[in-house]
């Protein structure tokens, strides 16, 4: 099934009448409360299709703004890791609310290098007039402009919305983009043929950085280094769809190594979903569903209440695409936070009333890079490598 039919049956699903399980979940979907218990079976996990296709490599269609006119949150969001030791990210979030209210945002961040006591740049603002270009492939509005190349290899950001960050950036492939199984989506219903909520995650994991971010504390900053992209989509409400979120961002001189874990709610049996990947330049080394995040030494965030992680641990396990088998391992200190964002004190109102008022909500993003190179240890057949690189990585916790 194709990431553009799954989309369409999500807005053709059969109402049934109030109170019954689905009536429970119109009213979760509308007022943002909790959803009744489905289990593990109501999700359909994208690692049933990696059984069959581990992954694809992305084609033109795959970077497509689907842009649905049902509850969804959509992002496209470059990671940057500049050669001057800046981390930055540049994102564009499309949001519908039950299919009443669109709103498109732009967010940029910048971490300073770990040398300076410069606290991170945020910046966030609602965008006007947005549209799309023809083939869906790039993204307008009023003063920002995210547009694919014709050759569908690069990137361009631009962004004058803020003059606190001033973006001109530059992101081209360096190896093939991912999508793990056929299309890269797990999908969440009762009935796998008429889902009503769904998750998809496409990745190039490699890429090359050319521009600058322009700041008023720092002046231009010269973003020249590696990069990673994700055009993801969360085909219901937030909150519902993951409860926790673990994301590794790996870059050395010879490889990238990626990986995106949630967890799901009660609601659908706390199922973990863990898709990545690792690529050199050139060529995608493993991609697939058989990876482990494990954060450790977690410390109660008395603040917060939740349990700051300052230890992790990746691996990945599969084969080459000529079945060779593939191993990996990234281990170290979390090292002093980069930052600990408030979900709710740091987005827009329409996100805000995506995740509603349910109790015991309370979302929180953790931000790490460690100061301390980090090695990642990779086995390719009987080829090992051990290859210092940057880690940044964000533990998020929902519900």
């Amino acid at each position: 099934m194709s990431v553009a039919v799954i989309h369409k049956r999500l807005l053709v699903h059969p109402r049934q009448k109030l109170f019954t399980t689905q009536g429970l979940l119109e009213v979760a979907n509308v007022a943002g409360t909790q959803e009744p218990i489905y289990g593990p079976s109501a999700i359909q996990s994208v690692a049933k299709q990696a059984e069959i296709t581990p992954y694809t490599e992305l084609q033109p269609d795959d970077l497509k703004w689907l842009a649905m006119e049902s509850t969804c949150v959509e992002t496209q969001t470059f990671y940057l890791m500049a050669d001057s030791g800046h981390i930055g990210m540049a994102q564009v979030i499309y949001s519908n609310v039950a299919g009443i209210r669109t709103t498109c945002q732009f967010n940029t961040k910048v971490f300073y290098p770990s040398n300076t006591d410069t606290p991170p740049l945020w910046s966030s603002d609602t965008l006007t007039e947005h549209s799309f270009s023809p083939d869906q492939l790039s993204f307008y509005a009023d003063a920002c402009a995210l547009t694919l190349s014709p050759d569908h290899k690069t990137y361009t950001i631009k962004s004058a919305t803020n003059d606190s960050s001033i973006v001109n950036l530059n992101v081209t492939r360096s190896s093939p983009g991912f999508q793990i199984g056929s299309n890269g989506t797990s999908t969440y219903g009762t009935d796998p043929q008429y889902p009503w909520g769904s998750m998809r995650h496409a990745f190039w994991p490699r890429c090359h950085v050319e521009g600058s971010i322009i700041t008023q504390e720092e002046g231009e900053i010269d973003f020249k280094g590696r990069g990673v992209f994700i055009h993801a989509l969360q085909g219901m409400k937030p909150h519902h769809a993951a409860a926790r979120w673990t994301f590794a961002d790996f870059q050395s001189p010879s490889f990238s190594a990626i990986m995106m874990e949630f967890t799901t709610p009660p609601s659908y049996g706390s199922t973990v979903v863990n898709v990545g990947g690792i690529a050199k330049d050139g060529e995608i080394v493993y991609a697939g569903v058989k990876n482990t995040a494990t954060l450790s030494e977690g410390k109660e965030d008395l603040e917060t209440e939740w349990p700051e992680p300052g230890k992790a641990r990746f691996k990945w396990e599969g084969k080459t695409k000529d079945g060779e088998n593939v191993s990996a391992e990234l281990e170290g200190v979390l090292e002093r936070r980069l930052d600990r964002v408030d979900v709710l004190a740091n987005v827009p109102g329409f996100v805000k009333t995506l995740v509603g008022g349910v109790v015991g909500t309370r979302p929180y993003i953790y931000q790490y890079s460690p100061q301390q190179k980090l090695q990642l240890k990779i086995k390719v057949g009987d080829e090992e490598k051990v290859e210092e690189g940057i880690l940044f990585c964000e533990a998020t916790f929902i519900s």
